[in-house]
């Protein structure tokens, strides 16, 4: 049997809508990357938000992750994460250094305010050659937040993985 695990980041919660979603409709276990320094998760500061982002991009940074997560127990990984300045945020990058999928089935998604996936399902490509990566899901913010229900089913019915719950 084939063991799942949804693993996502998110600071205003919109990849955790998706990933639970995917989680509900697939059975998978769900983790959260955590970040050792938590990020201000209030929307009235998302300047200042986007400006720290921009600064972990241009200095090549890796926010530690504060949780261990169990990937070896898992075949597919799917892993989710909002766009930040059109690529993913430096902890994903944290996670992918972190941890050897290698052998695994890795299925992305992110959710995103007009920029689809920047690119970074090539990206994850590029960093877990030996792991199969499939095709990914992008999620607009707002559709997130109202629901990504059929988005995901459709998503997952395309890539033959959807089960159904008993």
């Amino acid at each position: 049997m084939v063991k799942e695990l949804v693993v996502y980041f998110s600071v205003y919660g919109t990849a955790r809508i998706v990933a639970e979603e995917i989680a509900k409709q697939t059975g998978a276990d769900i983790a959260e990357i955590e970040s050792a320094v938590p990020y201000d998760s209030n929307r009235d500061h998302y300047n200042a938000l986007a400006r720290l982002a921009k600064k972990e991009h241009d200095e090549d940074q890796r926010p530690s992750i504060k949780n261990e997560i169990n990937v070896d127990a898992y075949d597919t990984i799917y892993i989710g994460y909002p766009m930040w300045w059109y690529t993913f945020p430096m902890i994903i990058y944290t996670f992918f250094d972190k941890y050897d999928l290698s052998g695994k089935t890795i299925i992305p998604f992110n959710t995103h305010m007009g920029s689809g996936d920047g690119g970074t399902y090539d990206m994850i490509r590029k960093l877990e050659p030996k792991a199969k990566v499939l095709t990914g899901l992008a999620v607009e913010m707002r559709d997130a937040e109202n629901g990504p229900v059929a988005a995901v089913e459709k998503w997952l019915d395309s890539l033959g993985s959807l089960r159904k719950n008993d």
